[in-house]
This record gives C-alpha cells, structure tokens and sequence, in this order.
C-alpha cells in the first residue's frame, strides 16, 4: 500500500496513500448508486471511512455506508517477515455492526476482517502454512497476557484421553484466549490478501505449459484449479482452517506482465479500454489473490434455519492496471445479522465437534488449530520500534540532506566514543 519506509513509519506518512484509495472506492461506488439516490443524498461521498490500520505494507480499511452502525472498534496487527517485521504480515478489525430488522428492533452481529501478505515465491508453500499458523497464534485483539488469570500457558492434554476431553471444554482461560483469537466463537470471519499459493513448488521452465483464457482449449486455465496449493492445502487441514470459498470463475491473478497497447494479446473479456497482459514466464500463474469467510456454523444454522447461511453474490477479479502485476479480487456477499449469542456453540456442539470417533477436524470457533501465543503483544512491540528506525533511516538516505543528517549523527556518535573510550 506505500513504499516500505513510508510502511515502516506508519501514522501520519500514510495518510496521503489512505486518502488515495479512499477516494477510489467512491468514486468507484458513486458510478453504481441509482440516479434518485444521487440527488437525494446529502453528501457526495457514497461510503464513510471509518477506520485504517496497517502493519508494514498491509493496509487494511473500512468503509460504511452508515458509519453510526459501527461500535466497538478493534485492531489487531502481527508481523511475520524477517525478523518479525511487518515486510509481510497481517492487520486485522473487529466491530458490531448494528441494523434495524423489518419489525423495527435494533439487531447486532459482530464482524472480524483480516487483511494479510503471505511469503512470496513458489518453493516457499511451508513457509505460507506457518504465516498463517502466526496469524491464529499471534493476531490477537487484546494482549493475552492480560486476559488468562496466571498469564502461563494452558495445558495441551492428549486429545483422545478422557482427561483431555474434559480439559479440552472452554475454561476461563481457553475461553478467554479463544475470544481475543479471529476465531471468536461469536464473530463473523472475512480473510483477503494476496496468499501467494500458486500452482507448483518448482518454478516453471520453457517447456512448461500454462494456463489460458480459451474455454475450448485443454489448458483453459479452470482445468488447472485442481493444482492450486491453496486448496489442497485447506483440504489436508495444513491452512485456513474452516474457511469457505466461493466458486472461482476467473483467471489466475499473479504474475501479470503488462503489454503494450497496440499488443494482440489481451484480458478475458477486454473490449480495448482494459490494460492488457499476459502471464510472466518465470513465475507460475496463481490464484494468490483470495477472500475467504468462515459460514454460519451448523449449530446456529440448526436454530436459525438454512435460509441463515452467508450468500455469495458476485466472486471475481478486477481489470488489471498499469501498477500492478496483480489483478486485484472482490467478493459480495449477504451476510444474516446473527447475534453473537446465535453464534456461540453450545454443549451439544462442542461433545459433536470433539467426538474423536467423528472423524472430522473440530471446528476452529470449537477448538483453535494453533495455541495463541501469549508473548505476541509484548514481542510486536518490540519489533515495532526496530521497523520505525529503519523507516526513518531509509527515508532519510532517500535524500541528500538525509545522508548529510545520518553521516552527521554517524560522527558525532563515533566521536563520543572515542573520547569516553579515552
């Protein structure tokens, strides 16, 4: 979303790069808004930003239409590059969003969206698995710390004794700890980023073939769904555990080489306004671009009825642009307003879900697919102080009166050395 010093910095640096995209959902959202509702509305922006948050280059933002139906704003960051550091990572919020029913009470349901950047190049499929395993463990909406009673770690009992069972049902701590997770057994999920599964381990070679956009041809590029790592990664429980996908109807979004206009090989469906591309021959196409949910549970479906369920809309991928060797992804959906208590699993669910002769993984909103780390608030801390030095270090060498400035305080710092080694 900016530059990585910029991104390192943070606070006031990236207002300009917020602005920017806050002004092109707008104008976006303006263009599909029915005439009468543009004359009757009493501002001209469409959509009300109502909070940012980004860890490193990640960004995430929300946008409503009526920004009073949003309370109880959270944050939740972690950095998962070199070092920790927010090179890649993921930020996330969680609100209750409020909304009139047809009979005119007030309903709430309570919303989390993660926005992330996954590790990056083919052969790096088990170090994608363990980004997320540091997104359930470390992406926390309270310090854990503060929320156990002893601050130590829960016990991890074998599964299949008796006393584990017993010790696997929510606890104060366990309860706790689930709560401030991204599966909070009373949310609503949402995970979108740029995932970097692709389709091989290897890098491609010459002889390698690729996917394409002829539906008659035998490498039309839906036949090569089957070799997305995403999921086969999801389907052996290695990653996104419990998250919901909708039908994938469109071309690999990554990596994107962008043509020349007077090219011949254009977009899926480009009328000759659209940038056109072609795949980059060193990388394998991916559908590293991805919006997943996690669906109404069975429990509260069972009570609220089938009609409850999230519906898809429209899954699809934006027309690519100049900036970017990605095609950006959206996903529309209709979400049931469902109290958290609706949410919440009850006695019956967690015997059902843990039940080891039921052969299936427990859902991740009964039983988390990774402990949450309870150093993960102090140890971003930490980190945080060390990304906005180096911020601030880039951006100053990034000029001539900032190399003067370094190389300044570089001297004066050996100099009071020297004389206190003396």
């Amino acid at each position: 979303m900016a530059p990585l010093a910029k991104a390192f910095i943070g606070s006031y640096v990236l207002n300009p790069y917020f602005q920017s995209f806050e002004h092109a959902v707008n104008l976006a959202a303006a263009n599909f808004i029915a005439e009468e509702e543009r004359h009757n509305r009493s501002k001209d922006n469409p959509y009300t930003l109502v909070r940012t948050h980004n860890v490193g280059m990640t960004g995430i933002m929300l946008f409503a239409r009526d920004p009073d139906a949003v309370h109880g704003l959270q944050a939740a960051e972690v950095g998962f590059g070199a070092g920790d550091m927010a090179n890649k990572g993921a930020v996330g919020l969680r609100m209750l969003y409020q909304k009139a029913s047809a009979e005119g009470d007030i309903r709430e349901t309570e919303l989390t969206f993660v926005g992330t950047h996954l590790a990056a190049m083919e052969w790096n499929l088990e170090k994608r698995n363990k980004n997320w395993e540091s997104i359930v463990s470390g992406l926390v909406f309270e310090d854990p710390r503060s929320v156990t009673l002893a601050g130590s770690a829960l016990p991890t009992p074998a599964e299949d004794s008796e006393e584990g069972q017993a010790l696997l049902k929510p606890d104060s701590n366990r309860r706790a700890l689930h709560d401030i997770s991204i599966y909070k057994p009373g949310t609503q999920l949402f995970v979108a980023g740029d995932l970097n599964y692709r389709l091989s381990k290897t890098s491609p070679t010459s002889e390698s073939t690729f996917p394409n956009i002829d539906s008659e041809s035998p490498h039309y590029y839906s036949r090569f769904l089957a070799r997305d790592q995403l999921t086969v990664e999801k389907s052996a429980g290695r990653t996104l555990h419990g998250l919901s996908e909708a039908e994938i109807d469109f071309p690999p979004t990554y990596k994107l080489d962008i043509l020349a206009s007077d090219s011949s090989s254009v977009e899926e469906g480009s009328d000759g306004d659209h940038v056109k591309w072609s795949w980059a021959p060193h990388r394998w196409p991916g559908w590293c671009d991805r919006i997943l949910y996690l669906d109404i549970p069975w429990w509260a479906r069972s009570s609220s009825g089938p009609a409850k369920g999230i519906k898809v809309a429209v899954y699809d991928a934006l027309p690519a642009v100049r900036t970017s060797d990605h095609r950006a992804v959206f996903l529309r959906l209709e979400v049931p307003v469902l109290e958290p208590s609706q949410l919440m699993p009850d006695e019956s669910a967690y015997d059902t879900e843990l039940d080891p002769d039921r052969g299936k993984t427990p859902d991740p909103r009964i039983k988390l697919p990774f402990s949450i780390d309870l150093q993960s608030w102090e140890h971003r801390a930490q980190v945080k102080k060390w990304e906005s030095i180096i911020g601030w270090s880039m951006l100053a060498s990034q000029s001539k009166q900032g190399i003067m400035v370094l190389a300044t305080i570089l001297l004066v710092s050996l100099g009071a050395w020297w004389f206190r080694s003396k």
